[in-house]
């Protein structure tokens, strides 16, 4: 009797789960659709919209003859901002909160830990994969959580702590969100992460058989056959996969810790507390971050640029096409002809090609092509105007299509009206800073918890030298110090390397005797490229 009421239990949780899920789908259905169209622009596929069902579809041309190319800038825009905002380099600085000899010293093993953990975990590649998520929908996220799968160690050495830190990047189409009107994920009071797995990948983690299905990755990402309208590029059907749903829930007063419930299929995976003490004051919180490239006013997604530049772009676009359909019927020309006069059928087919014997009805008018009409300036100028519009609303220009270096313009003129197109990205260059923070304390807050014993790491210098340093939990705190991330927008190399220059003009590094030492020279010979020289 006891294991049926305890069966009946399981499937009523499992019920509610999946009940939960499809609610919070149809909730977030036009944050899909929109999330869509902005990867149809993207990808270059600039004919769709989306219709009043929330499907985004293919809309045809009118005529056989009117040009449909498209001519994506929007792509370019993306491009440049990703690797603008991918100059945030994932160095985390850490400082202490005062100037107390144990905050100090926890500060410096704070910093070691996380330069430990962004070249063992390849931090960069997973920042980059989160700003292309948050540049094309608004909204990306990173999960940080411990994997009892992974282990310290150097060389081949025996792993010295079972398990380590994992920061992942999440796509939007797998996070829903208990309300899309909450801005934080802080606030939540619970949200689920949907994803696909494969069945044996399920039964090694969890232990549970699950029934395999044929999965669309796109179905599950939100996309139906109509998603993309090149899908036959991009379809990819997983077999004997499931889709498993981790529902996070916040620590209220029946549980103090928290839920987390992780179903798939009609199977009970997993059912207990939040297991990461990561939030203020040791409570348990959500493994997840929340990055976005433009932020909502009252609302948990953010918005993409690719939302401002659509309408621009099928501006743009309709311009050009118009214009290659003028040049066309100048080239090619309006042929006029009497009715009966000629072979109309031979005509349409083969056209006036060279060499081509015309045959009319004698008696008849000779067929003659009609006056052609002249390009609208118009044409020109708005063609312009859109492209202007790109640099303006994207905050990306290019300074040698714009001709600037064609005007005469000082340095000093030259480096303000680079730090104004900058400026243009702040805000979104300060999201990627603050979410990249925020993943950095929940990287401590989890060795905090999990590293019960001596930890071995390792971190590789700028010189190259690796420094090998053992940490427990007792040498880490995230609430002590002050976190900082190393940005480089405004710092390029080529300006670093003009600064090397005029400090070396001015005689700054030279020693006592007024001279430059064997090792400065050696360093600098490096920084500019030119070891081979020494």
């Amino acid at each position: 009797m006891e294991i049926r009421e305890e069966d009946e239990m399981i499937r009523g949780i499992v019920a509610e789960v999946r009940e939960d899920f499809e609610n919070r789908k149809m909730q977030r259905r036009t944050f899909d659709a929109q999330w869509r169209l902005n990867i149809n622009y993207l990808l270059g596929n600039q004919y769709c919209d989306i219709n009043a069902n929330g499907d985004v579809t293919d809309y045809e041309k009118k005529y056989f003859w009117q040009n449909q190319d498209s001519f994506n800038h929007i792509a370019t825009v993306i491009e440049s901002r990703h690797s603008k905002l991918l100059k945030i380099r994932p160095r985390l600085n850490v400082f202490p909160a005062t100037d107390n000899e144990n905050d100090v010293k926890t500060a410096e093993i704070c910093k070691k830990i996380l330069d430990s953990v962004c070249n063992t975990e390849d931090v960069s590649k997973v920042i980059s994969d989160t700003v292309r998520w948050s540049e094309a929908c608004g909204t990306a996220f990173y999960k940080v959580i411990w994997n009892p799968k992974l282990g310290h160690k150097i060389g081949n050495e025996t792993p010295f702590q079972t398990g380590d830190v994992q920061v992942l990047s999440i796509p939007p189409f797998e996070i829903y969100p208990e309300s899309s009107a909450v801005e934080n994920v802080e606030d939540l009071k619970s949200i689920i992460h949907a994803r696909a797995y494969h069945i044996d990948e399920i039964k090694n983690t969890w232990g549970v058989d699950v029934e395999g299905e044929d999965v669309d990755i796109f179905m599950l990402n939100g996309f139906n056959s109509q998603g993309l309208a090149s899908a036959e590029h991009y379809q990819n059907s997983k077999k004997n996969y499931a889709v498993v749903l981790e529902k996070y829930e916040a620590p209220s007063i029946n549980f103090p810790n928290g839920r987390l419930i992780i179903v798939a299929g009609d199977k009970l995976l997993h059912f207990g507390e939040l297991p990461y003490v990561n939030g203020p004051s040791d409570q348990r919180g959500f493994p997840f971050v929340k990055q976005t490239s433009c932020s909502g006013i009252g609302c948990f997604w953010g918005t993409s640029i690719i939302e401002r530049l659509i309408p621009i772009q099928r501006a743009y676009n309709a311009v050009k096409n118009r214009k290659h359909e003028y040049i066309n019927r100048a080239s090619i020309g309006v042929l006029a002809v009497e009715d009966g006069s000629v072979d109309v059928d031979n005509l349409e087919e083969d056209g006036l090609c060279p060499g081509k014997v015309l045959v009319y009805r004698q008696g008849s008018n000779l067929p003659q092509f009609m006056d052609g009409e002249h390009q609208p300036f118009d044409f020109i100028e708005e063609e312009k105007t859109l492209l202007d519009e790109f640099s303006s609303i994207s905050g990306v220009s290019d300074m040698f299509f714009d001709n600037y270096l064609s005007k005469q313009i000082s340095g000093n003129a030259l480096e303000l009206m680079i730090e104004q197109d900058e400026n243009r990205m702040l805000a979104t260059i300060d999201n990627t800073r603050s979410a990249i923070k925020q993943v950095g304390k929940l990287i401590l807050r989890l060795y905090k918890q999990f590293a019960s014993v001596p930890v071995l790491a390792k971190i590789v210098g700028d010189s190259g030298k690796a420094d090998v340093f053992y940490f427990t939990k007792s040498d880490i705190s995230s609430d002590d110090v002050a976190m900082d991330v190393r940005n480089d927008v405004y710092d390029s190399y080529v300006q670093k390397k003009q600064l090397v220059l005029d400090l070396l003009d001015r005689g700054v590094f030279n020693g006592q005797d007024g001279k430059l030492s064997p090792a400065f020279k050696e360093k600098i010979l490096d920084f500019v490229g030119l070891a081979d020289w020494k």
